[in-house]
């Protein structure tokens, strides 16, 4: 019997997202998905979640090279957690990254090089590819805003981190909620 990977969602968020400094506010945020389909309405169960701010200060836990808080290194910042979290949990078998950012996916993977954030690429990249050696690890792609399930509460844990807030529960938490 083969066994299906397992499913990570991330998102990243930032609401003001032009002329983007260190002080920017933007979130991160992933969901670990055990037994989901793929296909979009949400099957399976979530058996972790993770969001928190993009930080830039090199001296604090988090920081993993973000220069500016903004959507992409919200979004990379969010593949680099959940690439963490992979690391820190006993298991095989492949993990899968789903994600609605090609630009951060394809950075990560290091199917792109990056022009900008150079530090933060590098650094999620050397995560993505430890993940790969030790599990196997691949990204897709998953449409924005389109009622995705866990898609949307990537989206929601990333945005309620931006904002500096703590997420819903999962069960008072309805799809498209921010």
């Amino acid at each position: 019997m083969v066994e299906s990977p397992l499913h990570i969602y991330v998102d990243g968020s930032c609401e003001e997202n032009r002329n983007v400094t260190e002080s920017t506010p933007a979130g991160w945020g992933f969901c670990v998905v055990d037994g989901d389909s793929g296909i979009g309405r949400g099957g399976g169960d979530v058996i972790a979640e993770r969001s928190g701010p993009v930080v830039t200060n090199p001296s604090e836990n988090d920081y993993l090279g973000a220069e500016v808080g903004s959507n992409n290194t919200a979004e990379l910042t969010a593949i680099g957690h959940a690439a963490r979290w992979i690391l820190s949990q006993p298991g095989e078998g492949v993990v899968v990254i789903r994600g609605d950012s090609q630009y951060a996916l394809n950075i990560a993977s290091g199917a792109w090089r990056a022009k900008a954030n150079q530090d933060l690429a590098e650094s999620v990249k050397a995560l993505w590819m430890e993940v790969d050696s030790v599990r196997g690890l691949r990204g897709e792609h998953v449409r924005a805003h389109r009622g995705h399930r866990w898609n949307e509460r990537a989206d929601h844990l990333a945005f309620r981190a931006m904002q500096g807030e703590s997420p819903l529960p999962l069960q008072f938490w309805k799809p498209g909620q921010r």
